[in-house]
């Protein structure tokens, strides 16, 4: 039997077509997508999120939202309340649910993973012999984990506007950042550096008395400020200061005159001031990634990786990585028992 179990109207188009309906109370729709459908409303009418991910049309006109719910999430059922008569039933995905369907043929899930190891690993006469499932189920997260930070190809973007604070909150599911670019009206995209050693952003900002110690409160806690000055100082300079980007008619930079003596004096610039993209750091304090004060307002992209099981369409293996997991699985629950002989552990390493 195939893999492929959609057609290509449902691949290309997201759309499912369905029987005829002739006075049918609470009509189901069993819908074979490879995305799941999802919709904002439960079986009683009452709103669960913002939208639903598709729409039913009978007879051309598109069926309220409220009036439909997923009664199956496993096998992707539809229920429509009420009684119907309609010659042309379709589901349609909309466009978010068809764009993220697009490639899926090229993933497996981790589910699908932990499935097929115990099939294929597990049992009388196999290298193991028995494992509870949740140890499988462990060792193919810290799988997946591993393998997002360095091989899977795990880099998530946000586009952002830096605002009037020049910070950001660090997203949701962030484990380390990959680039920070702002972009130009032509879309090109231009790196912003980290501060490294031009500033920083203080983790405590302890209140100190007149000798210089931290004060507390009457709970024994250090006192602290709202507010760092490091950062505000930051925040509020002119960057011309630390790039300098001055005025060359006078600083005689250029200048070809008196026997050479002042031409190409700026050497031994470091790449890390000497360029006019900005900085950017990361505010451990407030969770967030500060910007200088040149980015104001303007576009950033944001780049970084996570962990790959902080949402379920994140838990995805590409299929060219499916055995290196299955072999990654393996060796986990090996090395990890006793009585085990060494040269069994370096097989599967």
């Amino acid at each position: 039997m195939g893999l492929i179990t959609e057609t290509n109207a449902q691949y290309y188009s997201g759309q499912q077509l369905f029987s005829a309906l002739t006075a049918v109370v609470n009509p189901t729709f069993i819908c074979t997508f490879n995305t799941s459908v999802v919709s904002a409303y439960d079986n009683i009418g009452a709103q669960i999120s913002q939208s639903s991910n598709y729409t039913i049309f009978l007879d051309g006109i598109a069926q309220a939202e409220n009036l439909s719910y997923v009664s199956d999430t496993v096998n992707n059922i539809i229920t429509l309340t009420g009684t119907y008569t309609a010659t042309n039933v379709y589901v349609q995905l909309k466009q978010p649910a068809i764009n993220s369907n697009y490639n899926s043929y090229a993933y497996i899930s981790l589910k699908d993973i932990v499935n097929n190891f115990i099939v294929g690993y597990v049992g009388i006469d196999k290298i193991i012999p028995r494992v509870k499932r949740s140890d499988v189920i462990f060792h193919a997260k810290r799988g997946l984990q591993e393998f997002s930070y360095d091989t899977l190809k795990s880099i998530k973007s946000q586009e952002l506007t830096i605002p009037p604070s020049l910070s950001v909150p660090i997203p949701q599911d962030y484990v380390n950042y990959v680039r920070v670019s702002w972009v130009d009206n032509q879309g090109v995209q231009h790196i912003i550096y980290p501060v490294n050693n031009t500033t920083t952003n203080p983790y405590s900002l302890p209140i100190q008395d007149g000798e210089g110690v931290p004060t507390q409160n009457n709970y024994g806690q250090n006192n602290l400020a709202d507010q760092s000055e490091t950062e505000q100082r930051w925040q509020t300079n002119n960057t011309d200061n630390i790039v300098g980007d001055g005025d060359m008619e006078n600083m005689y930079v250029f200048d070809y005159a008196w026997w050479k003596l002042n031409y190409g004096r700026r050497f031994g610039l470091e790449p890390q001031i000497s360029q006019e993209n900005g900085w950017f750091s990361i505010n451990e304090r407030l969770g967030t990634f500060s910007f200088s004060s040149d980015l104001a307002n303007k576009l950033i992209v944001l780049e970084y990786i996570s962990d790959g099981l902080a949402y379920d369409l994140d838990t995805k293996i590409p299929k060219m990585a499916e055995d290196a997991m299955y072999a990654h699985i393996a060796y986990s629950i090996i090395a990890s028992r006793t009585n085990v002989q060494e040269f069994q552990v370096a097989r599967f390493k």
